[in-house]
Formats: structure tokens, C-alpha cells, sequence
């Protein structure tokens, strides 16, 4: 099994670390993990060491020895999946599984058919949850960097977004369009990808017209009609596997 990551603000070079607080008591406490057992730092951005625990202090104090650092460039291909906004705690879903297939970046999205609205305080509560979702599924899932969720967006920021990338991306199921499917799309050999998932009601024409204007595609993944918040994780799992990311 690989070594469970704990993140840290700042990396650290060694001999000796101390992880406390949080992180220190997940380790001590839900872990438990005792001198000998190996773990990674990590600042979710890239830079990770290895590191061995020499001894384990009260319930939140665990003291690690530093073997080595490492950092991870990021990816020549960058995929960001642009995020509508779904109901309940399928957007948190949505942020989990993608962060656990490898997804770069995750841009939440106020699309006109979303039902859930993200405004003011209930809006901000509601991005916290998705940056906690992903930095906790980085670190169940091993990841040294953490995919960044951006502040949402509205349909023209996300236009913007798709004008920008070297693909660009609109996963539409409507059979009237001529959409192609994800598994045989041309694909970048470097650069960006930028995948728009829509609400649970669609993408509007308003919206995939706007959208084609930046350039975008419609897309399908296969013969079924996948949910809002399976959607995205099951493109991210197409582009990873045909852009080398998982060989």
C-alpha cells in the first residue's frame, strides 16, 4: 500500500519535522501511526517529501524523519472541467471523484438551467466545501498536487475560459446535434482542455451557441445519458487515458 500524504504548508528539507495540528492528530489519532511506518508531506502544489515516523507525541504530535524531496511538474496537459452548479450534495460528489481520477482544475458553473443558486454567504459556504472536498480526496487518493477550484463562473466567463484552451469541450447528449464522440476527438499533445458539464436540465442553445463561438464542441461520451455529477469524472477518465497520464 502507498504511503498515506499529509499536507503541510511549506515542505520541509529535513533531517526532522514536526506535524501537528490537524494533520498531526489525523495521523496520531485516526492513522495511528507509530515509529518505522512511512508517510509523504505534501503541499498540494507539487512538492512532496518521503518521510518515516520516528515517534508519535500525545494525541495531535507526530515526529517524522525527512529522507527526501521531490517535486511533480504539472501536467503538459491540463484538463479542467467546468462544473454546473448541481442540487444537494452532488456537486461535492462531482469534486471527489474527479479529483480522484486526476482532474487538474474544477471551475464551478452558474449555468441559467441550474436550480441551486450560489449567492452571497450560502454560495461562499458552499465553494468552501468543494476546496475541503478536493484537498481531502487529493490526499485519499495519494495526489501531491491538488486540482485548484476556481470561484464560479458565469456562461461568458466560462466562454472566455473554452476561447482560451487548446480544446475546448461541451458535453451535450442531445441527439439532434451533431456531436462527436470524446473517445475519438483529436486531443493536444500539450496545453489545455477545458470540459463543460451541464445542469441536470442541460446546456440551453443559448448557452451552446455562445459557446461554439469560443470555439467549442459538443461532445458525447457514449450511448447512455450520465448524471451531472458522474459526467465529468467519467470524461476526465476518457482524456487521462488517451493522453498518456495512465500508462
Amino acid at each position: 500500500m502507498t504511503a498515506p500524504v499529509f499536507v503541510v504548508e511549506e515542505v520541509p528539507a529535513g533531517p526532522e519535522f514536526v506535524l501537528d495540528g490537524p494533520e498531526g492528530r489525523h495521523a496520531v489519532s485516526v492513522k495511528r501511526l507509530g515509529p518505522g511506518e512511512a508517510l509523504v508531506l505534501a503541499d498540494g502544489r507539487g512538492r512532496w517529501a518521503e518521510a518515516v515516523v520516528k515517534a508519535a507525541e500525545g494525541k495531535d504530535r507526530l515526529v517524522v524523519a525527512v529522507d527526501s524531496v521531490h517535486e511533480e511538474p504539472p501536467a503538459d496537459v491540463r484538463i479542467t472541467v467546468v462544473q454546473a452548479l448541481p442540487k444537494g450534495d452532488r456537486g461535492e460528489l462531482a469534486v471527489e471523484t474527479m479529483t480522484e481520477t486526476g482532474v487538474d482544475a474544477v471551475v464551478p458553473w452558474q449555468a441559467s438551467r441550474c436550480i441551486t443558486q450560489w449567492r452571497g454567504e450560502r454560495g461562499a459556504k458552499a465553494l468552501g466545501k468543494w476546496r475541503t472536498t478536493a484537498r481531502e480526496a487529493g490526499k485519499q487518493s495519494r495526489r501531491v498536487r491538488f486540482p485548484e477550484v476556481a470561484e464560479a463562473m458565469s456562461t461568458k466567463q466560462v466562454a472566455a475560459l473554452l476561447a482560451g484552451a487548446d480544446l475546448g469541450v461541451v458535453l451535450h447528449e442531445d441527439r439532434d446535434t451533431a456531436s462527436l464522440a470524446l473517445a475519438s476527438a483529436e486531443l493536444p499533445s500539450t496545453g489545455s482542455i477545458v470540459v463543460v458539464v451541464g445542469p441536470e436540465g442541460g446546456v440551453s442553445p443559448d448557452e451552446l451557441a455562445v459557446f461554439a463561438e469560443a470555439g467549442a464542441r459538443p461532445y458525447r461520451l457514449g450511448r447512455s445519458v450520465l448524471r451531472t455529477s458522474t459526467a465529468g469524472t467519467a470524461a476526465v477518465a476518457v482524456l487521462l487515458s488517451r493522453t498518456g497520464r495512465w500508462s
